[in-house]
């Protein structure tokens, strides 16, 4: 018998992966990009445009303008005969000062809420107890969240009647409510939880022999809560911060009832722009406060680096 002849042995063109994992790749990604584009840049480019619009009492003009932006900062250049600045700078400083004023209230709550839940809760059941208790609050909406403190700090509420049956005071205290004082503890009480959370999820992720080894180094609790818990909260801090900042620009609600509706604020002047149906104005102040939220946000994230941290 002859031997078979042996034949060379061949080699298969490799299969075309790379295409078939970025078409996967794209088609994973695409809800989200349609989720992204639906809801957050059509919307957007619909307010950037219809801010360049002209308006008058009847209508809309779909002609290019910056009239709208112009009219904000009409007078700003100069103080008024009063000695105050415009209307649009008067305003953006009460915003940032209830932003101030809101985040580092809600900043030490938040803060002294979650060290306690991650350091001194060793039972991850009570943690879990506990956080639902924080979470009772949000199974009803803000409004009546917010109704809720009428009763408390009016001027017939419990505490002007305490104060008064105590012989504190002589007659109610007016500031309790419909002030800048009920408009903070509104925040504060809404909010708070928004800081509570990424702080708490930052704590549980720290090493607790780096405590151990700052105390065994001679370090006092405070010296470990500041050189050691601080730095490495610093992200969930970070994204607290973002949160309660954002939400407390744009918020018209909270002031407008907890405020008595005479107390200013961006989102407020945007939604009265919009019930008079000045919509171009109202889209024009949106674009302002969309750029200042995004400055605050872009200088927040310089301080530290979201992406590697989480």
């Amino acid at each position: 018998m002859r031997p078979e002849p042996v034949s060379a042995p061949t080699t298969r063109a490799p299969v075309a992966t790379a295409p078939v994992h970025a078409v996967k790749a794209w088609w994973q990604a695409a809800p989200f990009a349609l989720v992204f584009l639906l809801f957050f840049l059509i919307p957007l480019a619909l307010v950037a445009m219809v801010s360049l619009w002209n308006f008058n009492e009847y209508e809309l003009i779909p002609a290019v303008t910056l009239r709208n932006y112009l009219s904000l900062f009409e007078g700003c250049s100069r103080l008024t005969d009063n000695g105050d600045l415009c209307v649009t700078l008067n305003t953006y400083l009460s915003t940032f000062k209830f932003c101030v004023l809101v985040w580092g209230i809600t900043l030490l709550v938040g803060f002294s809420v979650a060290y306690f839940l991650a350091f001194h809760v060793r039972s991850s059941t009570m943690q879990t107890v506990l956080f639902v208790l924080c979470t009772v609050p949000f199974w009803t909406s803000n409004v009546i969240r917010m109704i809720s403190w009428v009763p408390l700090l009016g001027r017939n509420g419990l505490v002007n009647q305490a104060l008064m049956g105590m012989g504190l005071v002589n007659q109610p205290v007016e500031w309790l409510l419909f002030s800048d004082f009920s408009v903070v503890l509104a925040f504060v009480h809404l909010y708070t939880m928004f800081m509570i959370v990424p702080i708490f999820n930052s704590m549980m992720r720290i090493d607790r022999s780096l405590l151990e080894a700052a105390s065994d180094a001679g370090a006092s609790g405070w010296q470990t809560l500041w050189n050691v818990v601080v730095p490495l909260s610093r992200t969930g801090i970070l994204i607290g911060s973002i949160f309660v900042i954002t939400i407390v620009m744009g918020d018209f609600v909270t002031i407008g009832v907890m405020g008595g509706q005479q107390i200013a604020s961006i989102g407020k002047i945007i939604q009265v722009q919009t019930s008079y149906l000045q919509f171009p104005l109202a889209a024009a102040n949106a674009m302002i406060l969309l750029a200042v939220v995004l400055m605050i946000i872009w200088g927040l994230t310089r301080m530290v680096d979201i992406r590697k941290e989480l």
